[in-house]
């Protein structure tokens, strides 16, 4: 008896592959996730014979209409394709396009650290920040199950789901600071500006000059007021400023290592669960609501950055300080580090590895122009981090005019900028709490959109992983983002202690590092490339879109993104450095334990996956491989298989009534 693909769908039965040993075929012990069976080796007599399988979309490429309305029945869908385009901005324009690409300009030549990034964004961001929507939206599935297009590398959609838990739990931390920060704006003057209140010292000065020596000519650790690990700035006389007091004593309330956890605090906590609230409510009905709430998340920083621009270039020493950010030293393009921190950046940039684009591709109708999408996307996000420069160092132009001090002496990167620098050069201008709750807000809702995008990506894949028809995967979604929730705000407790500030860069450190991300963009190169096929994923593109993208994709898949991120993460690798905090304190060797424990707990996924999953199907490593690497089609893939290509039911050794296996004719 022979059924059409669509007589197989309207069946709606949970259908199984088989690991096939000899000239039987044994049920393979593990059980995959409610999705159409992988097309099975066809049979002959006496002997097995490996058909070569054509992409799933070779039928629709040839005959069909690459513009029909082709979806999964059962999946949210974006309503408007601005919905995918603002979550995307939302997600991989963050915080790091403000408080760090302008840092790592001005620090690699100016103007000239711009070839090596823009080379590294064609040759490593798009490619990969394409391959990862594409394959989202070809797979329409997300996290782990994305990688049924070769279950055998199912690990890295796990991998991707660790590094994105991780990035979830210690990055909303950024969030609460500013939170902090911006509840204690509105008022005149600013508690950072001046000295006096309980959490100061007697050393406290509202002089905010500073001088600053090179890590290597320091004499002395001692007074230690910046985030910047480039150099140790001293305050003058051994006095502190204001600002820093602000931020160690009365925000961190700072303890004296890793080991010295100290109290909670009260208000940090408030601003935590307040924080996860609304990241809660802006992502608990799905992309229909987070689709919606990403315009204005994604838009307003745009426009605070504007208003902060136009405040910054009206400021005297701000031309200084814009040039100072472009001035071209051409002697930097020599050294490696550019190239690294240039391709380091990228990968951080554009959020590549953390499984959320392929979440967001996932809702994607299937015939959406994605690689239009990743072209407008990386000038989006490029785009921004070079606008950031101007606003940033137009502002550090000031500060160090106000100061009388060498611009280097107040460029700083991460919560350096946000903190520190950036709070002292507020309370010197005029209508400070105004340009305080402005800034503050422009990092909340920076921070907010990558952050529920986020915890998107890791909700559409923990959602596409649960079991069909079991209780487990008849929870409603409103209750896993809950559980969700709560798993990483009492994870973040630990980081709102009096040693939460070590905590929190054990994780910013390990956990999603450039090491992490650079090994995840490196597999899913490889898997795609050459498990896959390049060739065959590009007829894929060209089914969904209607055309091949340039070869130089191909290219870059096979070839250069592979090369760029290993070679990278073995830079990486080679220079560690052990973790230091304000360039004093040296963290214990259980810390470092600790935190690369972080680190392999997700790089470990993808070989463990692989071992794990040879191991425990049946036949020769031949077969096992072929079998491991033969994808799993969904549903919607048969909806536009073309007539001739039909699936007939395979005979039963075994009466299943709720499974069945069947074999498809190419």
């Amino acid at each position: 008896m022979h059924k059409t693909a669509t007589d197989v769908i309207g069946a709606q039965q949970t259908i199984k592959p088989s690991c096939y040993d000899g000239g039987t075929r044994e049920e393979d012990e593990s059980q995959e996730e409610a999705e159409v069976a992988r097309p099975l080796v066809s049979e002959t007599e006496g002997s097995h014979t490996e058909l070569t399988e054509p992409s799933v979309c070779v039928g629709l490429a040839d005959t069909g209409d690459p513009t029909a309305e082709l979806g999964h029945p059962e999946r949210q869908t974006w309503s408007r394709q601005m919905d995918f385009i603002m979550s995307c901005v939302g997600f991989a324009v963050g915080l790091g396009n403000v408080w760090r690409f302008p840092y790592l300009c001005y620090k690699n030549g100016g103007g000239v650290f711009l070839i090596p990034y823009i080379l590294m964004v064609f040759f490593g961001g798009i490619p990969v920040f394409f391959l990862e929507i594409a394959l989202g939206q070809f797979m329409k599935q997300g996290g782990v199950a994305t990688w049924n297009i070769a279950p055998l590398f199912k690990g890295l959609g796990l991998a991707s789901m660790v590094i994105v838990f991780f990035c979830n739990t210690y990055y909303i931390m950024v969030l609460v600071w500013g939170l902090y920060f911006l509840v204690h704006s509105f008022t005149s003057p600013l508690p950072w500006a001046t000295c006096g209140h309980e959490w100061n010292t007697v050393n406290c000065t509202t002089n905010f000059s500073r001088v600053c020596f090179n890590q290597s000519l320091s004499p002395s650790p001692l007074n230690v007021s910046s985030l910047n690990h480039s150099a140790i700035c001293l305050e003058p006389a051994g006095l502190r400023s204001s600002v820093m007091e602000f931020w160690e004593r009365k925000v961190l309330r700072l303890s004296g290592g890793l080991d010295e956890v100290g109290n909670i605090s009260g208000y940090l906590v408030l601003c935590l669960l307040a924080t996860w609230v609304i990241v809660y409510f802006c992502i608990w009905k799905g992309i229909k609501s987070a689709g919606k709430i990403v315009y204005f998340t994604a838009v307003f920083p745009y426009l605070v950055l504007v208003v902060l621009f136009v405040n910054g270039i009206t400021l005297p020493g701000a031309l200084n300080g814009i040039i100072y950010y472009l001035k071209p030293n051409w002697s930097k393009l020599s050294e490696a580090q550019v190239w690294i921190d240039a391709a380091t950046q990228i990968f951080f940039s554009y959020a590549i590895g953390l499984g959320a684009l392929t979440a967001l591709g996932s809702y994607n109708r299937f015939n959406n122009n994605c690689y239009q999408d990743a072209f407008i996307l990386a000038l989006i996000n490029s785009g921004t981090s070079f606008f950031a420069g101007f606003v940033v160092f137009s502002v550090l132009g000031f500060m160090a005019a106000e100061q009388g001090v060498d611009i280097s002496n107040v460029a700083e990167s991460g919560p350096g900028l946000a903190f520190i620098a950036y709070p002292k050069a507020v309370s010197l201008m005029p209508l400070a709490p105004l340009w305080a709750v402005l800034f503050f807000l422009m990092l909340l809702v920076l921070g907010l959109d990558s952050q529920f995008v986020g915890v998107e990506g890791f909700i559409t894949g923990v959602m596409d992983m649960l079991p069909p028809k079991t209780f487990i995967g008849s929870v409603r979604r409103e209750v896993v983002v809950a559980i969700c929730c709560f798993t990483c705000f009492t994870i973040d407790l630990s980081m709102v202690t009096e040693g939460g500030m070590y905590v929190f860069q054990l994780f910013d450190y390990y956990s999603a590092s450039g090491i992490t991300m650079l090994w995840q963009a490196f597999w899913e190169c490889v898997v795609v490339a050459w498990v896959y096929g390049a060739d065959r994923f590009m007829d894929d593109v060209a089914c969904m879109i209607g055309y091949r993208p340039l070869p130089y994709m191909k290219w870059c898949w096979s070839y250069i993104t592979p090369v760029v991120c290993m070679g990278v993460f073995l830079f990486h690798v080679v220079n560690y450095k052990r973790l230091v905090y304000n360039a004093v304190y040296v963290y214990p060797w259980w810390g470092e334990v600790l935190g690369w424990f972080l680190a392999l707990s997700s790089m470990l996924c993808i070989p463990v996956t692989v071992l794990y999953k040879l191991l425990h199907c049946k036949g020769s490593l031949m077969e096992r491989w072929q079998h491991l690497t033969t994808p799993i089609w969904g549903r919607h893939h048969l909806e536009f298989l073309p007539p001739e290509n039909e699936a007939r039911l395979l005979p039963k050794a075994e009466e299943n009534k709720n499974t069945l296996l069947y074999e498809s004719v190419i």
